[in-house]
């Protein structure tokens, strides 16, 4: 750990790497087991964050259902405002709710949801920068739950110590992709990290270990 953060990013997909089919529809890709996985993970974090398009495609709840455990804080990145107020993950269940927005979006959330603004980049809000806000929200286990967009500019930025990447023995052919990086020019470039694969059911987990290229992650700009 190079700093006090651990950030966890959690990919679904199919063999031939797609998180949903041509039409954006994406439940369930993986077992049951595999969705279990998923919640336990919620489970131990501190917080769970997804992008907006996940958050406007899915509507999740982003809560620990199906395994015990504490509830997690959870978190969307909207750098446009994006969401609509009667967003799931807004509901108020006693756990910590936060919007991640920039300065001058239009901003429409139910009472108690905290709100984080920082700088936007051509759009978007730099991967370090919402890493650094969470740990001044008191954010130490953050889990980048998606989507597969928001899980590529974490992985881009080096802000992730350990990737799972659960892959379900199905084709879909065509759709939303999944990890989508920077290209390299020779094979020989790309980083190759420790990892440890377990079987979940039918699903095979990737548990990679990226925490030797993570950079340090230091105090979060001013956030209101």
């Amino acid at each position: 750990m190079v700093d006090d953060l651990v950030m966890v990013g959690q990919l679904g997909q199919s063999l031939d790497g797609r998180v949903a089919t041509a039409t954006g529809h994406s439940k369930y890709i993986n077992c049951p087991a595999g969705i279990e996985h998923l919640h336990r993970l919620r489970s131990l974090v501190d917080i769970v964050v997804v992008g907006v398009g996940t958050a406007i495609a899915d509507n999740p709840q982003l809560t620990v259902r199906h395994v015990p455990g504490p509830q997690p804080a959870r978190a969307v990145i909207d750098p446009k405002g994006r969401l609509r107020s009667d967003a799931k993950l807004f509901a108020e269940d006693g756990a910590r709710r936060l919007l991640i927005t920039t300065e001058g979006a239009p901003v429409a959330v139910p009472a108690g949801v905290e709100i984080i603004t920082l700088p936007s980049q051509e759009g978007n809000i730099a991967p370090c920068d919402i890493a650094s806000a969470l740990r001044r929200a008191g954010m130490r286990r953050v889990l980048i739950e998606g989507g597969a967009d928001t899980l590529s500019r974490f992985i881009a930025a080096r802000c992730l110590d350990r990737l799972h990447v659960t892959v379900a023995p199905v084709m879909l052919g065509a759709g939303g992709p999944g990890i989508d990086l920077p290209p390299l020019e020779r094979a020989d470039q790309a980083h190759r990290m420790p990892t440890r694969v377990h079987q979940i059911e039918d699903d095979v987990l990737f548990d990679c270990d990226l925490s030797a290229q993570r950079i340090v992650l230091g105090v979060a700009k001013k956030s209101t």
